[in-house]
């Protein structure tokens, strides 16, 4: 079968987020068929380092997207209902390629991840097409608007209005619909609930990200870590409410405690946290698992979090206890109590965590839990069963369209 699969950051090296989704989708299809990936790129750096995505398909287009000429699009097309996300993803260069791709190449099937993309072939016809949402976005954008400050509470609240109608929109021109939990295709259903719809989870490498059993005692019973971009605002805001709000209670009844950030491009507000007992920031570091595994808790108290958060599923398939908040928490298959905690307020993670670091053997139980349930539900190799599952449910029920057209 010939696929078609576009992503709106190229997918190579799968060093975050959606980039690991992508990046194992496009993976798995290339073992059984012939896979075209299309996707914008923001720097000759990053052109250079996704030539290596060549190994895991047949072959990829590749076009830059000038700064300057994106943030063009998204002013321009402010007073219009085009969302700021598709506006910013949009080159004229790469839809000519994919374009003349469709009428060159007899495509089975277009595989579109990220609805940012979409637009490049929401008017394609004649041919099976699957959009994995994987989030939805106008939500998270919604959530933003909630905890910024006017006129970026405005700007937030407008483009997730904006998305909610194109989502509803894209939903309704593709024959099939994913997102990474059932909950995402939940909030999905309330604006398409036509739009048939299914979903599977983010995997984690479980061979990367794997414990080391030879000395299970390995790490330090007083350190807390957190992993994740640090120019992200969910991030951002969530490290510094646990600085602020949970790690003096945890050091008022543990004063050797002390927490690690770990990950890319802190922030200023990031950076200063560091001058708080007790706290130090990494920024970029090669590998985040000796930090991670050297850790008694890690810890996602989130407040903004959509879909499956990948540093939850990392900790845990590294052995190491997670304490997440309520809303990180449903993102992933697993169950509170039994294979990680849960907090709802400041004094709950503190609670939580002390739980943890106090307790050696309750440590190992909640480690031991946690890993145990990556392997049984989130290891590649599951999140790809369903994947094939879906790609048997479009093929199998995709009302037949006229020949492919673009508009």
């Amino acid at each position: 079968m010939k696929i078609l699969y576009l992503c709106h950051r190229f997918p190579f090296p799968p060093d975050f987020g959606s980039k690991v989704r992508a990046f194992h989708t496009i993976k798995h299809l290339g073992k059984e068929h012939e896979v075209t990936v299309a996707a914008p790129v923001r720097s000759a750096a990053e052109a250079r380092a996704g030539a290596e995505l060549g190994a895991h398909c047949h072959r990829y287009l590749m076009e830059p997207i000038s700064s300057a000429a994106a943030i063009f699009r998204m002013v321009v097309g402010a007073p219009t209902p085009q969302p700021a996300s598709m506006a910013y993803f949009d080159s004229p260069a790469l839809r000519r390629r994919i374009k003349d791709a469709i009428s060159q190449t007899g495509f089975d099937l277009i595989f579109v991840h990220c609805s940012s993309v979409a637009p490049y072939v929401e008017e394609v016809g004649g041919i099976p097409k699957i959009l994995d949402f994987v989030d939805m976005d106008s939500q998270k954008w919604l959530d933003y608007g909630r905890f910024r400050r006017f006129p970026n509470s405005a700007a937030y609240w407008l483009e997730g209005r904006k998305l909610e109608r194109a989502e509803a929109r894209l939903a309704r021109k593709f024959d099939f619909c994913t997102c990474a939990t059932q909950a995402e295709v939940e909030t999905l259903k309330d604006l398409a609930p036509a739009a048939p719809a299914d979903w599977f989870a983010n995997g984690v490498d479980l061979d990367y990200f794997s414990p080391e059993m030879a000395d299970a005692t390995s790490y330090d019973p007083d350190s807390v870590v957190f992993m994740g971009r640090m120019d992200y605002f969910p991030n951002v805001q969530a490290m510094t409410w646990f600085c602020t709000q949970v790690l003096p209670t945890i050091q008022a009844q543990s004063p050797k405690a002390k927490l690690t950030i770990v990950g890319a491009n802190p922030t200023r507000a990031v950076r200063d946290l560091a001058k708080r007992p007790g706290v130090s920031v990494t920024g970029t570091v090669p590998d985040v698992r000796p930090f991670v595994r050297g850790a008694a808790v890690a810890v996602a108290p989130l407040s903004v979090a959509r879909g499956t958060q990948n540093k939850i599923l990392e900790a845990m398939a590294l052995g190491v206890p997670v304490v997440a908040s309520d809303l990180a928490g449903r993102g992933f298959d697993a169950t509170p109590e039994e294979h990680f905690l849960t907090a709802a307020s400041a004094e709950d993670f503190a609670a939580q965590t002390l739980r943890l670091l106090g307790d050696a053997a309750e440590r190992r139980r909640y480690a031991e839990a946690g890993r145990a349930r990556m392997e049984d539900h989130h290891s590649w190799a599951a999140a790809m069963r369903r994947l094939d599952d879906v790609v048997e449910k479009c093929l199998a029920g995709t009302v037949q369209r006229p020949a492919p057209a673009i508009a």
